[in-house]
């Protein structure tokens, strides 16, 4: 292996976030999807009957953008090019599961108060750096 294909830093540090930030997502899912306590705290009645007529096919996207993530992350982390192909299925299935969120509920009523637009802009955004970062690493060589 030469020298130009060796991560530096910036890719441990990047890498490392991506897997704690996937890792909150799995773990948010979890929460959600077993209704444990901790997932509604702080919220009221009409926040929580939202979150409970969630379709089944959007809390799908988002078991599938939370694990694809995760698993991604870690490949990143162990230089595997299947990372790119692994972020690409997370980002696609997170976007498509926010937009529907944003556009599809009246979640932005429902949690006026809480910046009802951060997490899902986060979230797509993330993603797609992620995705970004892995292509061009994979690029460089540093994904094998």
């Amino acid at each position: 292996m030469s020298e130009s294909n060796k991560p530096g830093i910036a890719f441990w540090v990047i890498g490392i976030i991506a897997l704690l930030w996937n890792g909150m997502g799995v773990n948010s899912y979890l929460q959600m999807a077993f209704k444990t306590e901790a997932s509604t705290v702080g919220m009221n009645a009409e926040q929580i009957a939202l979150i409970n007529e969630t379709p089944a096919w959007s809390t799908a996207l988002f078991a599938i953008a939370v694990f694809a993530g995760l698993i991604a992350a870690i490949l990143l982390l162990m230089r595997k090019k299947m990372a790119v192909t692994l972020f690409l299925l997370s980002f696609v299935t997170a976007t498509i599961q926010q937009l529907y969120w944003l556009f599809g509920t009246n979640a932005t009523e429902v949690f006026a108060d809480k910046q009802p637009y951060l997490m899902p802009i986060l979230v797509i955004v993330l993603g797609a750096f992620w995705v970004w970062y892995s292509k061009a690493q994979k690029a460089k060589g540093v994904l094998a």
